[in-house]
């Protein structure tokens, strides 16, 4: 009796194994415009995750998502979650889908990874954009584009909070400037933390300094998590004490860097040194 009941249950198994391989397939027919979803334009196939299929186990066993998220330690920057039934669901789940309006949650472009567990009533299909920081520039394209945006702000009167600031003469590259930010960033990035503060004490001041730049006044911006010298730029601008800065007219000079590190909270670190020659 035990080895029958174990020799039904390892069909059954292989069974919902076949079932949730068609579901990935049709899912992705959806997505590349099959039936009446109507693609507007080329998208990658979803992959398959095993971690996304645990979260999608655990959403059928009624935990919330979040917390189904961090137990399988999957970090992602956009998560959606979709939940079909009806009888026979593996042939019917094109039809499903359809009827049920997920054309366009199945097509969104942002998302790269899927995880499916179903029954033999009912499917959870869980899909992800997973975490993976990147600047899609070099360090130093990255660099030129955020001093090109500085001054172009530094062009034209400007409210940082309460503090007005006239417009002010634009800012020239520095290399030790630009070294000093690359050492921070990288410090940020590799041990996760975010502070003008060096985890080995530091100041910006003394930052520069062991750069070898000779210094008459030093300032900084911090920023992390944004993947564009734009977006950096714009935190900056928007931030009443980093707008300060960047629009100081005693500041003559500035370097500025980046650097990644999937594992840490924010993923990238950007460091902006401002400074004054003697």
């Amino acid at each position: 009796m035990r080895l029958r009941i174990l020799s039904c249950l390892l069909l059954l198994a292989v069974c919902f194994d076949a079932m949730a391989s068609d579901l990935y397939t049709t899912i992705n027919l959806l997505r590349d415009g099959d039936g009446n979803c109507d693609a507007t334009k080329q998208l990658h196939p979803l992959k398959r995750k095993a971690a996304l299929e645990r979260i999608a186990r655990d959403l059928a066993r009624g935990v919330k998502l979040e917390q189904s998220l961090k137990a399988a330690g999957y970090r992602a920057t956009r998560v959606s979650a979709l939940t079909i039934s009806g009888n026979g669901i593996g042939a019917q789940a094109a039809e499903i889908l359809e009827r049920q309006g997920y054309c366009q949650q199945l097509q969104d472009a942002a998302m790269t990874e899927v995880g499916i567990y179903l029954d033999d009533r009912q499917a959870w299909i869980v899909m992800a954009a997973p975490f993976a920081p990147s600047v899609a520039m070099n360090e130093e394209s990255a660099g030129q584009r955020v001093l090109e945006l500085v001054n172009q702000a530094r062009a034209t009167r400007r409210t940082c909070g309460s503090q007005a600031f006239n417009a002010a003469r634009p800012l020239r590259w520095n290399d030790l400037l630009a070294e000093a930010a690359l050492l921070h960033s990288e410090d940020m990035a590799r041990f996760n933390y975010f502070s003008h503060g060096g985890r080995d004490g530091s100041t910006p001041l003394q930052r520069v300094e062991q750069a070898g730049y000779r210094y008459r006044v030093v300032g900084e911006n911090i920023a992390g998590g944004q993947m564009k010298p734009e977006d950096a730029v714009a935190g900056w601008i928007r931030s009443p004490t980093h707008c300060a800065n960047l629009m100081n007219p005693v500041f003559t000079e500035m370097g500025v860097a980046f650097a990644v590190d999937q594992k840490s909270k924010l993923g990238v670190y950007w460091t902006q040194d401002f400074g004054t020659p003697r």
